[in-house]
């Protein structure tokens, strides 16, 4: 699932809270946060030279842009798409992961107007993009560092989030949230169970 394709079923979601249905919610949201994975403890010889490279545990700053759709009052479907802001050190190569899925949700109402917890569950993917530095120089433009795509890396993940709602206002509200993302074959690292921690901000559409 490319980003221009999330962003489609995002916009889709924002169309759908125009039809003014009052049992039909749509929410967009962004957020900051984080994802880590032990190493596998593995070395590599990555570019066949007789030096090994020793392989990085998955951690650092991650971001998020997630949209949904609420059929009804406390059910929904949503999806979301969460990638690393940076390339990080990976055995001699940098690389960056990504994570995309769709997902069931259940928010059930506690009587507050204000406080609103949330579950999702669903199934997605996660790419693993490696990179490879590059230098040139020439006469005119002197010398510069590039970096390019050497190799992808996907797996089909099943996704799950807790998190609580706390709305600033009607429809502005902020998402603290736990998820994990259990991966298949995620040899690169030492797990498959990735854990993310972070907060979203987002905006409700539509009706109550």
């Amino acid at each position: 699932m490319k980003l221009s394709s999330f962003l489609s079923v995002c916009l889709l979601a924002g169309a759908a809270s125009t039809l003014g249905q009052a049992q039909v919610n749509a929410d967009l949201a962004i957020g900051v946060g984080t994802a880590s994975v032990s190493s596998n403890g593995q070395t590599i010889d990555t570019f066949g030279t007789g030096s090994a490279f020793a392989t990085p545990s998955m951690h650092g700053a991650f971001g998020k842009v997630a949209g949904d759709v609420m059929l009804f009052h406390s059910i929904g479907v949503g999806a979301e798409y969460s990638f690393r802001f940076s390339q990080s050190p990976y055995a001699g190569l940098n690389y960056r992961p990504s994570f995309y899925d769709v997902n069931a949700i259940f928010a059930p109402s506690l009587g507050s107007k204000r406080i609103r917890p949330e579950f999702q569950a669903g199934i997605g993917g996660m790419n693993l993009s490696f990179y490879q530095s590059q230098s040139s120089c020439n006469a005119f433009g002197g010398c510069s560092n590039q970096t390019a795509l050497v190799e992808s890396s996907h797996h089909f993940q099943l996704h799950g989030l807790a998190a609580v709602r706390f709305y600033v206002t009607p429809k502005v509200w902020v998402r603290p949230e736990v998820e994990v993302h259990y991966v298949r074959n995620l040899f690169q690292f030492g797990d498959n169970a990735v854990p993310q921690y972070g907060v979203s901000l987002g905006y409700s559409f539509g009706g109550e």
